[in-house]
């Protein structure tokens, strides 16, 4: 039991990172310096992504529900929770790819907008000479 529920709590915090590596950079807009986490994150994951690798959350819950006499699976976290929820199909190279562009293009728009803004923020204010 115990076993069971620190593999679901792994689950929980994995599907955190995948929320705040993609969307994260949103969180910026109200604490700027959180950019300082928020970049290896993301780049972390695209990472995954790009290179096929396993992230190592994975691995921990499968040995967390084997311990805890649940069957393990094989594939990634992306592949066995998120992906089915989109697509019955199984998880392609092709479509790992085109996830790690996608969380490089969001973010890199979400920066975009991000530093643009504080670009207009800090922008001095011109007075007249009337």
């Amino acid at each position: 039991m115990l076993y069971r529920l620190l593999a679901d709590m792994v689950v929980l915090c994995h599907l955190g990172f995948v929320l705040f590596a993609t969307l994260g950079a949103l969180l910026l807009f109200r604490w700027p310096r959180l950019v300082w986490v928020h970049l290896p994150a993301a780049a972390w994951a695209a990472a995954i992504e790009f290179f096929g690798w396993i992230c190592p959350l994975t691995p921990l819950e499968i040995r967390l529900r084997s311990l805890g006499g649940e069957a393990g699976y094989t594939g990634g976290f992306v592949e066995h929770y998120l992906w089915p929820l989109l697509y019955p199909a199984p998880l392609t190279r092709g479509m790992q790819m085109g996830l790690g562009a996608l969380v490089v293009a969001l973010n890199l728009l979400i920066y975009w907008r991000f530093f643009a803004a504080q670009r207009v923020r800090k922008k001095p204010v011109e007075r007249s000479n009337e």
